[in-house]
Formats: C-alpha cells, structure tokens, sequence
C-alpha cells in the first residue's frame, strides 16, 4: 500500500519518525510534514506568501520526503495536487502520530485532524493519529505506532465511507497497561479557556494562552475523552459534512410555515 504520512509538530518530530519505522516494512511511505511545529494551525492554508518546499533524504525507511513552509493542511493538498507523481499517489493519508491528544470539541483546532480532513476532502481514506501524554520521547511512540500498523491491516475489510476520517488517540503507556479499544464519539472540552497577561519591557501588554487540562468532566462513557482517561485507546469516526440535517428540516419547516421563506417576493 501507499501511505502519505504527514502532521504538524514538524519533520523532525519523534512522532512521525515512529510512525514511518512502524509502516515502512510493509508500505510503500511518502512523507511530507511541516519545517517546524505547527500546532494548532486547524485547517488553515498559506495564501498570500509563497510556498517553499524542498524534497529532504528520505529516512526510517520512508520512499521520498519533503519539508515545506506550509500548514499541516498546505502539505496533504500541495503533495497530492503537486508534489507526488500519478504512480506516487496514496492509498491511505496518515496524519500524526501527534504529541499531546486530539479529542474532544478541540480537534477543530488540530493540525494534525486537518490533515486527515484535507485528505478525507480530496477523496482519500484518511487517519488522525495521536499520543496521548505530552512526554516527548522518541520510546514513547513506539506502542501507538505498532497499533497503528496492526489496524491499517485490518482496514480493508472496513472500509472508511466518503467525507470521514478515523481520529485515533493512544494513551502514553506500555502495551500491557493500555485496557482496551472504545469506538467513541467526541467528547466537551479537554481545556479551560484562560490567557494569562503580561507587560513588556515598553510598557505593552500582552497575552500567553494559558488553558489548562479539565480533570474532572461529567463525561458520558461513550466519549472519546472518556475512553483515554480509562486508559484505552479511542477511535472516533469523524465526518467534515457539519450539516445539522434534523435541526435544517426543522427550521425549514418553521420559517416556510407562514410563508416567510417568500419574504423577499413582497
């Protein structure tokens, strides 16, 4: 199989080196992957400067890679508008594996879900995968990284529908310690909102987002959140299409009621 891999802490992040060792014995891996730490970047693109990329010695076991100055978004739509040859082009795009999680109502904000979702958008299975715990070492990636290989093995006989990506969290432990799989839904907010301010040397202020983790959460069970903070890795089938359809119909329904939809014929 062909792989694009991709993510948005950088091209030389421990996570997506774990991931490219993981796949590259039995996959054919192209990467490309931000110059530097994009994190938080959501789907953003580059529109008004240029693009930089330059193709870098493939490592890990990876066919060919390339660095850009691009977001996590840029990289999935410029390597296969662009970049890959006709014969290069993925079977599957794999965005991660991430540092720190993507769960909850804060994947709107992930550079590592947007690349997936860039890749969903373009007509291509596409995975969001991260590692739970904020520690950084390159060890600590290996577990999710061979769970990661397992599932792609499996994904033949599931077959990932049109406009949906799957959003895996693995939590940061050994394999022995990890309790399961949870196929879940999104969960709240994994972080408080706050901005801590601050005065510079002139005399001007400014602000650090300053959010801290939710500890306690009345999380229902079935939720991504749920599933990481019971020490199992969670699978969330997410979809770009963020059509309300049942509140649509009800809206159409009571707005056209008395004519209303008509306003602008009076």
């Amino acid at each position: 199989m062909k792989i694009l891999i991709s993510n948005d802490d950088g091209i030389l992040a421990n996570g997506i080196r774990a991931l490219i060792e993981a796949l590259s014995p039995c996959h054919e891996i192209y990467v490309i992957a931000p110059d530097r730490e994009r994190s938080a970047a959501g789907h953003s693109l580059t529109l008004h400067t240029p693009l930089r990329v330059e193709e870098v010695e493939p490592k890990y076991g990876a066919k060919r890679c390339w660095m850009t100055s691009g977001t996590p978004g840029d990289c999935v739509k410029m390597a296969i508008t662009a970049i890959l040859a006709e014969d290069e082009k993925p079977d599957l795009v794999i965005s991660g594996l991430n540092h720190g999680p993507n769960l909850g109502i804060d994947i709107l904000y992930s550079g590592t879900v947007s690349c997936a979702m860039e890749g969903a958008m373009m007509g291509y299975p596409s995975i969001a995968t991260s590692l739970t715990t904020m520690r950084n070492d390159y060890e600590d990636f290996k577990v999710a990284a061979e769970f990661i290989a397992e599932l792609i093995n499996k994904l033949d006989a599931y077959k990932i529908p049109p406009k949906t990506i799957l959003n895996i969290n693995v939590p940061g432990l050994e394999k022995d310690d990890i309790a399961g799989i949870a196929v879940t839904e999104l969960g709240g907010k994994m972080f408080t909102n706050a901005y801590e301010k601050r005065v510079d040397p002139r005399g001007k202020v400014y602000y650090w987002m300053a959010g801290e983790l939710v500890k306690e959460s009345d999380e229902a069970i079935t939720t991504d959140i749920a599933a990481v903070r019971n020490n199992m890795i969670s699978i969330t089938p997410v979809t770009y299409d963020m059509t309300r359809r049942n509140f649509r119909e009800d809206i159409q329904q009571k707005l056209c009621r008395d004519a209303f939809c008509d306003w602008f014929n009076d």
